[in-house]
């Protein structure tokens, strides 16, 4: 990729997983991101599965194209080190609350006050200036208040975490987003400002995308939610030998499915010719491609939807309207998949071998330590390196009740910014 950024300096104060993966994305683009640890060491450093005693897989993913500093921000050094970054940097990024940067003496008004034309980031549960401000966020936690894990009822009969930390990806990826326009601001108006991302108010518009329905409007003419979506019918299909994902999407697909599958009966049937009558009749839809899924294979199935389109090499057909199809991946079959070195490119230089991590974590160390000598505008040491031990655990429990998608569109819209 080209370094597009190359000429931006991000200090990143963040930790865990949403505000890393935003720094990491702009330090993809090129951007030197250095990110401030304290001395305990970032929580997720150690987490397993862990390369070298003190870095860990996900830590790795997280950080790289990154440096990195430890700094003490409850001492005198290490705060007068801080400014001397943030006089140096183009971006400040944080995902502590308001309060808590405010008793260290960097809110907005201080970093501004520093770097006039300064890029304020803040990454956090929930909005500074909402009743929920004190509280502190995880992606469980944002999946269940958002209304987000409501959604697994239809499918499953009870509300569900979905097997990733969602929330955390998406909302590091807008927090991405908001610190390029900003960029794209400063340079159009030399001016910098202050942003704010909070997790539970992008992750209800995240969920309402698809499944704002009537709500939409005011007052509402239609139930919120997506029945496509929401229908216990869609899924991966098992096939005679495996899984396929088969999904008719158009007049045409659908017809042709018919076809196919010898279903004269749905094929002549008013309520399946066009997508405006089929939306009230998605599961029925779906439960005839389960039936029918068993008894072919899955070759024969991706074979039938590629000749379909016309395009028995795969390759695009614009005379005719493709067959959306995919083959149903277990995890460890991506590896496999021929797109999959593209995106998984490999992102970070690293020891292959424990001896040789060991190794570069005492080359790293010694250039960490002497890091504190220097100025900022030196910075000048690789990523990673000091051996920051283990972190002791939460001292608290966090708890918020499992919210649905009308509920909670009910409580957002009372609020003035609605």
């Amino acid at each position: 990729m080209t370094q597009l950024l190359s000429d931006v300096r991000v200090i990143d104060l963040t930790g865990y997983i949403m505000g890393p993966l935003a720094s990491r994305m702009l330090g993809d683009m090129g951007a030197d991101v250095i990110k401030v640890e304290p001395p305990a060491g970032d929580t997720l450093r150690t987490q397993r599965p862990l390369l070298a005693d003190d870095i860990g897989g996900l830590f790795l993913n997280l950080h790289r194209n990154k440096r990195s500093i430890v700094l003490d921000l409850k001492s005198d050094e290490g705060r007068a080190t801080l400014e001397r970054l943030i006089a140096s940097a183009d971006v400040l990024m944080h995902n502590l609350r308001s309060p808590v940067m405010a008793r260290l003496g960097f809110d907005y008004d201080r970093c501004r006050a520093i770097k006039p034309d300064i890029i304020y980031c803040a990454s956090y549960g929930y909005g500074a200036a909402g009743p929920y401000a004190a509280k502190p966020a995880y992606d469980d936690l944002i999946q269940a208040a958002s209304g987000f894990a409501s959604l697994s009822e239809d499918i499953q009969g009870e509300a569900a975490y979905t097997p990733s930390v969602i929330f955390d990806k998406v909302v590091g990826q807008v927090t991405a987003n908001a610190i390029l326009g900003a960029l794209y601001h400063r340079a159009r108006t030399g001016k910098g400002q202050a942003i704010e991302v909070p997790m539970l108010e992008v992750a209800i518009d995240f969920n309402l995308v698809e499944h704002i329905g009537g709500y939409a409007l005011v007052p509402p003419n239609g139930p919120i939610g997506s029945p496509r979506i929401r229908t216990n019918e869609r899924r991966p299909f098992a096939t005679a030998d495996g899984f396929v994902c088969i999904l008719p999407y158009s007049d045409r697909n659908w017809r042709d499915f018919f076809v196919f599958t010898g279903r004269d009966d749905l094929l002549a049937d008013d309520k399946y010719t066009s997508i405006a009558t089929r939306q009230d009749h998605l599961a029925t839809l779906y439960a005839a491609i389960r039936q029918a899924a068993p008894l072919r294979s899955t070759a024969e199935w991706v074979a039938f939807c590629d000749a379909i389109g016309g395009c028995a090499d795969r390759s695009p057909c614009p005379s005719r309207q493709s067959f959306p199809r995919s083959r149903a991946s277990r995890r460890g079959d991506l590896s496999l998949d021929p797109v999959a070195p593209d995106v998984q490119r490999k992102p970070f230089s690293y020891p292959p071998s424990r001896a040789e991590a060991r190794s570069a974590y005492r080359r790293n160390t010694r250039r960490t330590r002497r890091f504190r000598r220097y100025d900022a505008a030196q910075l000048s040491m690789p990523s990673t390196g000091r051996n920051f031990g283990r972190t002791t655990g939460q001292r608290y429990r966090n708890a918020v009740p499992v919210t649905t998608l009308s509920a909670m569109l009910a409580a957002s819209c009372t609020r003035s910014n609605c």
